[in-house]
């Protein structure tokens, strides 16, 4: 057999890099074989410094366009492999970040089982898919890949066959050529209905089998039953923010289909169930309850006569299948025999299977009293209920004040709400609040962005009526500025009546700022000290036991760069803290989180870890995006690694002591203020003060060519502009690593950590305080993912060549200047010195993607230069993919 990989210790890599190499010679032909060894064997010598093979240019001018697309397709696959091989020893786990681990480290440090107990009844754990667009494969390249992960476990297992009966080498191979002969590119862009598909894909797969194993391992650790504290959320199909195909309809398939899922899934549960529990009263006596149960199902086999778990579970079944006719309209994949009422919400349904469990606790404390798949259902169905994932609402502000501004309007309120000034504009909406006088009238012709939005609170509405309250949950107010952006939500959710007025006011849903520039950070404290003084506004807090906050780590970012952003969440984070304290309601805190660590990426045990004191709280929500998602939650395996790690951090952010005395967080905060501000202003210098800098960014990354990829259903910019103010985060940081330049994730930094005097200060820093040793760490990665002789021919394609030397001279100078500065923190005497399980992962892409950045500029060339072929094209699409994911966390 060939080998197309390099020498690795890892043996998935060698074997799954043989397979491919078999695949690309069968199907590529053996001289597109020898052709692509070529240039993978020079890079692998070239980057081992083997003299002579100081370049790799000359075997990538033999290659036709046809070979080239056939290249780029052979690295990328190999980048998936190794992807996915990486993933199953384990190279993305935090060491000891598991429930028990903590636990023990909780109790090593005097914390019992009583603060852990007291703080998981309160606890809210929420990891929210979002469909921004990072994610650049084809679901069906993702599957095919999740075959072979499966297949290797059966070779972990020693099994030579699939149960199928095929051989497991065989079926590997199968699938890695099923792979290579899979379109990897979209051909038509993604619609919101397609993105509700992919994330149900991991909603029902992935979590609804996993998070109750999960808590049956977590009910092991803590000897009890803990409340369903972790449960998923999603954004996709009501986040409308700068999204003009999220409307009503889009909101109602969402929700729909997440209903049949999880319905479709306790069904089949309830089946296989029906078939476990056959237990007869010839052998035991079962309880009033359980005989109650099985008497009114309807069920009146002669054969289950003396079965009456069987024949509670038939009634059971009856009444889930026309709760699912009653709720998605459709009959129940497998319709049962018998009829019966449709359930009026899950409790009622977890009220039934919770009559089962006590049924078999009163059989004696046996092997049947404990948890076993029962246990699982009843588990699953507190932390799904019949929405599967609660579905956020997100829109900006400017459209809020749009639409109630034309409703007070049309209703003889107020003639010109936007001209008012910010206390005007309070006092009025709270007026509309205390009043049960609704202000949409059947009769007014609204505008059509007004029309839509409350067609959509309309709906939201419905959700409710039909799902129950947990469906809809949270509503995320973008470019939150003022009070009056939260009242306007409030008065909107009124108009559908999910507000409700009275001496005792009612919010069904959270109104939630989301502070996103360095400035909204900065103003966040003042703008929550004046919502929670309302006294209606604290009185529905109060009831609900928090009020949330988004905090934006792409917009802070792009705005302000990486450290300052860092910095700012950070202190952002501290300073709200006391605000939530004086006003005697809990904080919870939802992190808008992307991959790339310019938007927030990196460790999420770490991150949480390195959460200011006291801001956790047993409470947060973290944003899943893009390609994070399939590399989190791709296997089973890989969700339980993370939601594990999840899982602890929170809980160790939120029980442990504060680490540093106030001396020393004062000596650091001081510190970082410094540092911050050198970084912000050296930051800002170059993106947004440089005369230029927009021409080099759109010329020397493939920004334009990226919207091409069809990779999300949302526009790249908020408007039609070129302004980087405009672009969309994502775009920003994901055109940055295209380039290898990965500047949102380290410029700025290298000026501050130069200029700052006390070196002895930065590495007690580094040692003792986990928010800058995170901070440095992530920067790290970055800088070991980045290449300025590969950045330095992307600059190469600014038109302007002055324009090109002068700015491109002054990110290679920032960047070795981080670099340096990174090295003399850390005492080390290369990057990722400390990491080198990370740093052998990157070694080992690096020959793979050096390559496919020259052919990609080279083909961003002959596009940009009029060559109309369209393989041309195409090559760049594939090229963009191919390096995405060989660096993984890149958008």
């Amino acid at each position: 057999m060939t080998t197309l990989p390099p020498i690795t210790n890892n043996p998935d890599i060698r074997f799954l890099g043989r397979l491919l190499g078999d695949v690309i010679r069968t199907y590529g032909g053996e001289a597109l074989f020898k052709r692509i060894e070529h240039i993978r064997s020079t890079s692998v010598d070239r980057h081992r410094g083997v003299a002579g093979a100081d370049t790799i240019d000359l075997g990538l001018d033999s290659l036709s366009l046809d070979d080239t697309i056939a290249f780029v397709r052979g690295f990328m696959m190999f980048s998936m492999l190794a992807n996915l091989a990486e993933d199953r020893q384990g190279i993305a786990a935090e060491p000891g970040a598991d429930v028990a681990t903590a636990i023990e480290k909780l109790k090593a440090e005097g914390i019992g089982a009583d603060a852990v107990r007291a703080l998981l009844d309160h606890a809210l754990i929420a990891p929210v898919l979002t469909a921004h667009p990072t994610e650049v494969r084809r679901k069906s390249m993702i599957d095919h890949k999740n075959r072979i992960a499966d297949l290797m476990e059966l070779k972990d297992q020693g099994r030579d066959e699939t149960p199928e009966g095929d051989r497991v080498d065989e079926a590997i191979l199968r699938q890695i050529a099923l792979l290579w002969q899979t379109r990897v590119l979209r051909r038509e862009r993604l619609y919101v209905a397609d993105e509700v598909e992919t994330a149900l894909s991991y909603l029902r797969d992935i979590f609804l089998p996993t998070l109750p194993a999960l808590y049956a391992r977590w009910e092991r650790v803590l000897g009890e039953r803990p409340p369903s504290f972790l449960k998923p959320g999603s954004w996709i199909g009501g986040d409308r923010d700068g999204n003009p195909f999220v409307d009503a309809a889009a909101m109602r398939l969402a929700l729909a289909k997440a209903a049949e899922a999880v319905l479709g899934y306790y069904l089949d549960q309830l089946h296989s169930l029906g078939a476990e529990l056959s237990i007869s009263t010839e052998h035991v006596a079962v309880d009033e309850a359980i005989a109650a149960l099985a008497d009114k199902s309807g069920d009146n086999a002669a054969s289950r006569a003396d079965e009456p778990f069987r024949r509670a579970i038939s009634g059971i079944y009856a009444r889930l299948a026309a709760t699912h006719q009653k709720l998605t309209g459709k009959a129940a994949p497998r319709p049962g025999n018998l009829t019966g009422e449709p359930y009026a919400d899950p409790a009622a349904f977890r009220a039934d299977l919770a009559t089962l469990a006590r049924g078999l606790v009163q059989q004696g404390n046996g092997p049947l009293s404990t948890g076993g798949a029962l246990g699982r259902l009843i588990r699953a169905v507190e932390t799904f209920g019949f929405h599967l994932a609660t579905l956020d609402m997100r829109q900006n502000s400017v459209i809020h004040e749009s639409v109630v501004a034309e409703l007070l309007k049309v209703a003889g309120v107020e003639d010109d709400y936007v001209a008012l000034d910010e206390e005007a504009r309070v006092a009025l909406l709270r007026r509309e609040l205390e009043s049960p006088r609704p202000l949409v009238s059947p009769y007014a012709d609204y505008s059509e962005q007004t029309a839509s939005e409350l067609a959509i609170l309309r709906e939201a509405a419905a959700a409710h009526a039909r799902y129950g309250r947990e469906c809809i949950r949270h509503y995320i107010v973008s470019m939150a500025q003022s009070v009056s952006d939260l009242l306007e939500v409030h008065l909107l959710l009124k108009e559908s009546g999910l507000y409700v007025p009275g001496g005792e006011p009612q919010a069904h849903i959270m109104a939630i700022p989301l502070f996103e520039t360095v400035a909204d950070l900065e103003a966040a404290p003042d703008i929550m000290t004046k919502w929670l003084a309302l006294p209606e506004v604290a009185a529905i807090a109060r009831k609900r036991g928090h009020q949330e906050v988004m905090i934006g780590y792409s917009d802070s970012n792009k705005d302000g760069g990486y450290l300052t952003s860092t910095w700012q969440l950070s202190k952002g984070s501290t300073a709200l803290a006391p605000v939530f304290e004086e006003a005697g309601i809990g904080m919870q805190l939802f992190h808008g989180r992307g991959g790339a660590v310019g938007r927030g990426g990196g460790s999420s045990f770490a991150a949480i870890r390195a959460q200011p004191h006291d801001t956790v709280q047993g409470r947060i929500r973290i944003t899943e995006q893009g390609e994070v998602i399939a590399a989190k939650y791709g296997t089973r395996d890989s969700a339980v690694t993370n939601l594990e790690a999840m899982t602890s951090a929170t809980l160790l952010a939120s029980l442990e002591p504060e680490m540093l005395s106030p001396a020393d967080a004062a000596r650091f905060a001081a510190a970082m203020d410094t540092l911050s501000d050198t970084a912000f202003k050296t930051y800002r210098g170059l993106v947004y003060g440089t005369e230029g800098f927009t021409t080099f960014f759109r010329q020397a990354t493939p920004i334009a060519e990226i919207a091409g990829l069809k990779i999300g259903s949302r526009p790249a910019s908020r408007k039609k502009s070129d302004a980087i103010e405009d672009l969309r985060a994502i775009p920003w940081v994901f055109s940055w690593a295209q380039a290898r330049i990965m500047l949102p994730g380290w410029y700025g930094v290298g000026a501050a950590l130069t200029g700052f005097e006390d070196k002895g200060l930065l590495r007690e820093m580094a040692t003792a305080w986990p928010l800058f040793a995170a901070t440095l760490a992530n920067m790290e990665m970055v800088l070991a993912k980045s290449d300025m002789d590969v950045a330095a021919r992307y600059a190469g394609l600014v038109e302007d060549k002055a324009l090109s030397d002068a700015i491109f001279g002054r990110i290679q100078g920032g960047w070795q200047a981080t670099h340096d500065g990174l090295l003399s923190v850390t005492r080390q005497t290369r990057l990722l010195e400390k990491s080198p399980a990370l740093e052998a992962s990157i070694r080992l892409r690096t020959p793979y993607i050096e390559p496919l950045n020259l052919l990609q500029i080279e083909l961003l060339k002959r596009h940009r230069a009029g060559e109309a072929d369209a393989r041309i094209g195409e090559g760049i699409l594939l090229s963009i993919n191919a390096i995405a994911t060989a660096l993984r966390n890149s958008g």
